[in-house]
């Protein structure tokens, strides 16, 4: 099968889920290097072939551009009166590691064997991990193909390795579909303890699995009546084909055609024995007897609710058999189609009686490709670090290529694709959570709230000129810049109109998710900094006016103080080029400064205030331990949070402060916070000492996010949390103390600040712009 250049995609080939209307009559095309990205630095593959489908899996390296600082040899010099930057900034090439998963038509397979073939520069490994029926049948193919020896891999464990992978290391993998909920889709959040479940894996047949622990498992039942029997019954009945214009059909038809409903039988003496008439009495019932022809489309439906039902009672009785209260479904036999989805939650809710919850998998096809992937990856232990999702390069639920606009993308998922990063250190929970399990992040759902959701999305895209013109700024010395920075707006464009047309195709859609997604797509096209000389510049101002700031906050009296120091943080978070009604004061006006922010400032009482109760508690014995998370660089954490912190390591608490590994935004970087330390420590001896003697200790969080996911935190940060009996935490910024965490119940006492900068969420909230939001929290005894 030749490959000129472009995959032709199927013009039925519909990934199932998002099937609506009549098919294209012309076929959509892909570039194969955007759905085999990265392919040249390839490592490791490994393959998951289904009768209908193939999911490949490789680990590849991926070099990209990192903004380093490193500070200038000061020695000899006056550097206040010399107004030179307090650090200097360079651009290095970085690797890391990514997986990437793809799932396509076995139609394809050769044409994509072909291209690997001939885009594989080199592979680490000689040997491909191969899982599912595919394996045998196609393994002379891959082995001719690609040149690789060919081991396959027990499927059970791989689908088992896969599960316990995505439920990880993605946030929102999990999900419950409700029929009549706007949305119908509720994400989980993730949990920490995943263990014991029951996993139902819905192929050509059904296999059922109790997982107890990462490696202990055991296969307890299953059946033959599965996604084949839906194909093949479904095949003879419609003359239909293809396993997704089956679904399609199934989308469109009457199922109380064709089947005996429980009226059909008792009329309307079904009340009396407390049943509801529209249950299915005998599904395909009608057809013995009524003398007429039925369509493709009701016979299709009832097939497909004849199986679901079939799976979602046998899944619901193990589970009970076994005391299981959490049932994941995976395989590509539900693919996210809601009436198999539907069909599959109502028979275990019947037959529980609602005590067993129907979970379903964004990822659930690919569970095999990534067990198979782990399973030939050991000796690297890809479990020993965390991963997260790339949204950049990843196919969202019920859509497709992240290339295609919402028209395309409604009748073209023959491909689908996910990528993965990994990250530097294992992320775990923050152990001041009160309750792990129950903790969730954002304060409001987008997918839920379709208000907010039609104003953040329009917000971000207005925000999008701004932030093209503040990449190409970034690297005055690129000749591509500006052109890589169209297709970055290009690509975030194109995901903002996906989660337009499906909020839930990420997971939870929230103000936190679509910063993110604009950063994995700013470094996507190179831009990994694109705020980094504007903060250095505000960094090299605000530390030559420090001094002055520690002075006038020592003549005053102790009380008056207070204030002065909780005013100078919300007056220095208020320094957010994240904010459009801050990013243009500070275009225009380059010398808005700390004194014209406090003026700003909401008059107390502000929106929300705890400020008394605080100085009420500050009269009492010092906290043992402060963790701080900071938010922004420049006047924010050099003439805000460092001087709170001076006066809390004078009161005899130590101070931990936790700073973003990488950039996002204006946000102060873990690096910068470093130099910025070292600079004040050189003007201020309380910090000097502080330092020296470890009462202060600077950590990085293990995030690159304007906002603050305590689940998924840097495991040295919160070992440095137990050791030091952290007793207090305290964030500042919107985006962490308001869009995130603003309902984050910790089991000690915690302060949330931060300046609304947005007019509709300072309205929402009841208050104005510049609106203060101080609360201070005691965890109940």
């Amino acid at each position: 099968m030749s490959w000129p250049g472009t995959f032709k995609m199927a013009e039925c080939g519909a990934s199932g889920s998002g099937s609506s209307g009549d098919s294209l009559d012309k076929s959509i095309t892909l570039p194969p290097d955007e759905i085999f990205r990265n392919l040249e630095n390839a490592k490791r593959f490994a393959i998951d072939i289904g009768g209908s489908l193939t999911k490949l899996a490789y680990y590849s390296t991926v070099q990209h551009k990192v903004a380093k600082v490193r500070s200038f040899d000061h020695s000899g010099k006056d550097t206040e009166r010399d107004h030179e930057p307090p650090y200097e900034i360079s651009v290095q090439e970085e690797i890391t590691a990514r997986l990437h998963f793809i799932k396509f038509e076995n139609t394809y397979i050769e044409a994509c064997l072909d291209f690997i073939k001939d885009h594989l520069v080199n592979t680490e490994t000689k040997v491909i991990q191969a899982t599912g029926g595919g394996a045998y049948k196609f393994k002379d193919l891959i082995e001719e193909k690609l040149r690789l020896k060919v081991d396959k891999e027990d499927v059970m464990t791989c689908l088992i390795k896969g599960c316990n992978f995505v439920l990880k290391n993605i946030p929102h993998e999990a999900f419950v579909y409700q029929k009549d909920s706007d949305p119908e889709f509720r994400f989980q959040t993730n949990h920490p303890h995943i263990f014991p479940y029951l996993l139902v894996n819905i192929g050509s047949g059904v296999s059922i699995v109790k997982v107890e622990t990462e490696d202990r498992f055991e296969w307890v039942g299953g059946s033959s009546i599965g996604g084949g029997t839906f194909w093949g019954l479904g095949a003879l009945l419609t003359k239909t084909k293809k396993f997704d214009e089956l679904l399609h059909l199934a989308s469109r038809g009457q199922h109380s055609n064709v089947d005996m409903l429980v009226r059909d039988v008792y009329g309307g003496a079904h009340q009396t024995l407390g049943l509801s008439g529209n249950l299915i009495a005998s599904s395909f019932g009608k057809s013995a007897t009524a003398d007429q022809e039925f369509s493709k489309e009701d016979m299709a439906k009832s097939l497909l609710h004849m199986i679901s039902n079939d799976i979602g009672q046998l899944a619901c009785l193990h589970a009970r058999l076994h005391s299981l209260d959490r049932v994941y479904f995976g395989g590509f036999f539900i693919r996210g189609h809601p009436v198999t989805m539907r069909t599959i939650t109502y028979s275990i809710n019947f037959f529980s009686k609602g005590e067993v919850q129907a979970l379903f998998l964004r990822h659930e096809g690919y569970l095999g490709a990534i067990g198979a992937f782990l399973k030939g990856a050991e000796q690297d232990n890809p479990n020993q670090y965390s991963w997260g999702e790339n949204y950049a390069g990843s196919s969202g639920l019920m859509s497709t290529s992240p290339e295609l606009g919402p028209a395309q993308r409604a009748r073209s998922g023959t491909f689908d694709l996910l990528e993965m990063d990994r990250l530097e250190r294992p992320l775990v929970n923050l152990p001041l959570l009160l309750d792990p399990p129950s903790y969730v992040p954002d304060t409001v759902d987008l997918t839920d709230d379709a208000l907010a959701r039609k104003y953040w999305l329009t917000c971000f895209e207005e925000a999008l000129d701004g932030v093209v013109k503040r990449a190409v700024a970034s690297q005055p010395d690129s000749v591509d810049a500006a052109e890589r920075a169209e297709k970055f707006r290009q690509k975030y464009w194109n995901k903002l109109q996906t989660l337009r047309q499906q909020p839930f195709a990420y997971g939870t859609l929230t103000v936190r998710s679509l910063l993110d997604t604009r950063e994995h797509c700013l470094n996507e096209f190179n831009f990994p900094d694109p705020y980094s000389k504007v903060k250095q510049r505000e960094n090299g101002v605000a530390l030559r006016c420090f001094p002055g700031v520690v002075r006038s906050l020592d003549t005053l009296g102790w009380e008056e103080r207070q204030l002065a120091l909780v005013k100078g943080l919300l007056a220095g978070n208020v320094f957010d080029w994240g904010a459009k009604a801050v990013s243009d004061v500070l275009e225009s006006d380059p010398y808005f400064g700390f004194e014209e922010a406090k003026r700003k400032l909401q008059e107390r009482p502000w929106l929300v205030d705890s400020y008394s109760k605080w100085l009420q508690r500050l009269k009492g014995p010092p906290h043992k331990c402060a963790l701080i998370f900071a938010d922004n660089s420049g006047i924010d954490i050099i003439l805000g949070v460092f001087p709170f912190v001076r006066e809390l390591l004078l009161r005899g608490t130590e101070v931990i402060l936790a700073c973003n590994s990488g950039p996002a935004l204006n946000d102060v970087t873990h690096s910068e916070s470093l130099i910025v330390a070292e600079r004040i420590a050189g003007m201020d001896p309380v910090v000097h000492s502080a330092l020296r003697e470890e009462r202060l200790l600077l950590v990085q969080t293990g995030s690159s996010s304007p906002c603050l996911d305590l689940s998924r935190l840097d495991k040295g940060l919160a070992a440095l949390v137990r050791e030091r009996g952290a007793d207090l935490v305290v964030i500042e910024g919107m985006g962490r103390a308001v869009h995130t965490n603003y309902h984050a119940a910790l089991c000690c006492e915690s302060l949330k600040l931060a300046v609304i900068k947005n007019a509709w969420l300072a309205e929402r909230l009841g208050g104005r712009l510049f609106s203060v939001i101080f609360k201070y929290e005691v965890p109940a005894e």
